[in-house]
This record gives C-alpha cells, structure tokens and sequence, in this order.
C-alpha cells in the first residue's frame, strides 16, 4: 500500500477515536465512529484477496448497521428527552437499542459471529488494530452511559460471551481465530463489570489491550498464521517463542503474571455486589479460553522437530527481536508486583 495512503488512514482512524472518546453530543460521537470505520475498509482489503474482500464487506455492513442503532437509540432518547448529552441517556428504549448497538460494534455475544470471520480475513496487523484500537470508541460510550445501562441484560450477554469465547475457540487451527475468541471472551469480562465498576472495566480493556497487541506482534514477527507453523516456530526463535508462552498464560489470567489482575479484582467486586455465583460462573467459564491458550503454548514451545506435519522447514534466524514486542511482552507478564500503585492510579 502507498505510503501516502497509509498515513491518511492511520491520521484518520486516530482523529476517528479521539473525535468520540472526547465528544459529549452524540451526533459527535457517532461521527467519529463513522470516520474509524471508513478508515479501517482498506486496511482490511488491502490484499485484494477474495477473503479480504469478504471480510471488509461484512465489517462495514455489521458496522453500519451498529452505527444506525446508536444514532436511532440518541434520537429516541432526544426526542423523549430533549437530551443530546451523553451521559443523559435515561429512557429505557434507547439504552436497550444502545446496548444492542454497541455489543454488535464489539464482537459481544450474541452479536460476535462476524469477528472471527473478519479477523481472518485481515493482516495480522489490521487485526492488532480491530482488537485493540477499533474496540476503544464503543467501550468509551459504554463507560459514559454505564449508569443508565440494565446490569442483567449486561451480565447475561458478558455471561454468553465468555461461554461461547471458550467454546468455539477449542476446535480453532488458525491462529487469528483462536485470537478473535479469546477477545470475545475477555470483553465478557468487561460487560460483566461496567455497570458496577466501570474504572475496573477500563483497567481490563486496558490490560487486555497490551497483552494482545503482544500477541498479535510477536505472531507477526514470526509470521504465523496456523498452527502447524507454530509448531516449527521453536527451532528459529526459541526466545521469541518462550515469551509467547508466557503471554498467552497472561492472557489466560494465569497468575503470577498481568492477566490475573484484572480477574482477580473483578471477581473481588462482583462478590462485593452479592453476585458471588455468578464470579463462580464466569471464572468456571475462562477454564475453556485456558485450554485453548494451553494449547497454543503446548504447540509453540513443547512440539520439537522431528515432527509430522508437513510444513517445510526454514532457516534458522538469529534476527533481532522487535523492540516494541520486548516491552510490551515485559509488560504483559511482570505487572502483577506493581497493582498497588496501579490501583491508586485508577
């Protein structure tokens, strides 16, 4: 892709999220999502291959169609109101529809089943950016309207999430669909908390947001896309291939490493609520994710040649390891120790 281009998109996309995160009208907020969607469609196509397409294709139409309720759901709620604001969103109707709008901008179940898809049509990179990036606007106005949201219609859709995360990663091969419902199953997590604790959500976004772009950017360097490569990945990097062990165990909320904190504090606040049976569920529920990390990891560092897949055999690299993918691998396991101040940040 032209240079040129891909700084327009990237300005675009950064000028997108920053127009929502910092707006108070809605008509603002949903421009800026509008302009990250519009920016996102040729990142996603840039390869012209028929899945990409594809993937673009169902990207922008569940988007807009997410774009239409959420202008609909401010509309009702002006209309009933006279409110434009935000944080003024009281009328039942409209925050049933925004709910609905922004769990289909996610990926929440029940609305997830085009993510997986649109992730594997994509670079690894574009997919960093819908799992992260992309993620950020939508969890923004969840944060600003989680007052007035329903907390059993949130808790049941986290609950759905988390369930169907695990379970439809188990049978995965490709690593970018393994990665789609691992987020799938971690915005569960963030749904189930907003409504109570709506700093801890952000914390989780956070957290989830440095661990996965680890992920993503360690995948990348290693340019796997399935598992039978990662099977080979140990003889060319083992180093690289140790540190994705770690941060996929992160990932799976392990402890002692980052991804424990955020669990462990919501599973603390959800039995603060009186809602002791449903942290039980939720935790009994991210045992599945855990098996599907497991097995990412058993394939990435304990599958050693001589083996029997197929795949063709590379040179072995002494290539040097990406600097952004250190610190953030760093940070994505050893950040357990420093909660407490962490926390008195938040």
């Amino acid at each position: 892709m032209n240079p040129q281009a891909k700084l327009i998109f990237a300005t675009s996309l950064l000028m997108g999220t920053t127009i929502t995160i910092s707006s108070n009208h809605w008509i603002l907020a949903w421009t800026g999502l509008e302009i990250n969607t519009l920016a996102i469609l040729p990142l996603i196509s840039k390869s012209h291959h028929p899945r990409a397409i594809e993937a673009a294709t169902k990207y922008f139409l569940v988007q807009a169609t997410a774009s239409a309720l959420v202008l609909f759901s401010s509309m009702t709620n002006a209309w009933h109101t006279g409110q434009w604001d935000i944080t003024q969103l009281t009328h039942p109707a409209s925050c049933l529809i925004l709910t609905s709008a922004i769990a289909m901008k996610l990926g929440l179940a029940p609305f997830h089943f085009w993510f997986p898809e649109v992730l594997q049509g994509s670079p690894l990179t574009t997919g960093l950016l819908l799992s992260t990036a992309m993620k950020f606007p939508p969890i923004t106005l969840l944060y600003m309207t989680s007052q007035s949201l329903n907390p059993t219609l949130l808790t049941t859709m986290a609950i759905l999430s988390t369930a169907l995360g695990g379970w439809m990663g188990l049978n995965q091969t490709q690593t970018r669909k393994i990665l789609a419902f691992s987020s799938i199953s971690h915005l569960g997590w963030m749904a189930i908390i907003i409504t109570y604790s709506p700093k801890l959500a952000l914390l989780n976004f956070y957290l989830y947001t440095l661990m996965t772009a680890a992920a993503f950017l360690t995948l990348n360097s290693m340019k796997v896309l399935k598992l039978s490569t990662l099977m080979t990945s140990w003889s060319k990097t083992p180093t690289l291939s140790a540190m994705l062990l770690l941060t996929l165990l992160s990932l799976a909320g392990l402890p002692p490493l980052t991804g424990f904190l955020p669990k462990w504090l919501i599973i603390e606040e959800l039995t603060k609520q009186e809602m002791a049976p449903t942290a039980t569920i939720i935790s009994l529920l991210s045992l599945l994710s855990l098996f599907f990390y497991l097995r990412l990891a058993y394939c990435s560092t304990i599958t050693l040649p001589p083996h029997t897949t197929n795949h063709m055999k590379r040179w072995h690299t002494n290539k040097p390891v990406n600097t952004s993918v250190a610190i953030l691998t760093t940070l994505s396991i050893m950040l357990l120790p420093i909660s407490p101040i962490i926390l008195t940040i938040m």
